[in-house]
């Protein structure tokens, strides 16, 4: 009982209140649909529906039965659903031999499982990243200046 009474910097840490976004893991379940953008510093494992861009993630994990309609922009990413949007992700992309992708993917680098499929370019390389647009807005201005510029 004493362990209610005592301030909190001398409870023993448990996993919900670490405070480290890192390790936080936000899911997405069977049978759930998000409408809009979904944005997390840790990791998202994605088993439903996103009608959105997923943006941020230190780690994605598209389930063989998650399908996301919009852009991922993470650090690490597993992909074993669907994908129709730009994949951009800073380190490594995992396409599972469940998975279609329906857009690019610009990466550093990619491991494709048989009977993973993907329709659209796929570039590799750091300075390409270095290009990935913060905002869907500001993909939009860059287009414009490239345009004039040429």
């Amino acid at each position: 009982m004493a362990i209610f009474n005592k301030p909190s910097a001398e409870r023993p840490s448990t996993r919900l209140d670490s405070g480290n976004d890192e390790s936080s893991m936000s899911v997405i379940g069977p049978g759930m649909r998000v409408i809009g953008d979904v944005e997390s510093n840790g990791v998202i494992k994605v088993d439903g529906t996103v009608d959105g861009s997923v943006r941020g993630a230190q780690q994605l994990l598209l389930g063989k039965s998650g399908v996301i309609h919009g852009d991922i922009y993470a650090t690490d990413a597993v992909l074993g659903g669907c994908v129709v949007g730009t994949v951009v992700v800073a380190e490594r992309v995992e396409i599972q031999g469940t998975s279609n992708v329906q857009g690019d993917i610009h990466t550093k680098s990619i491991v494709v499982f048989e009977g993973g499929t993907i329709n659209g370019t796929v570039r590799m390389g750091d300075a390409l990243l270095l290009q990935q647009p913060s905002h869907p807005a500001q993909s939009e201005t860059q287009e414009r200046e490239l345009s004039t510029d040429s």
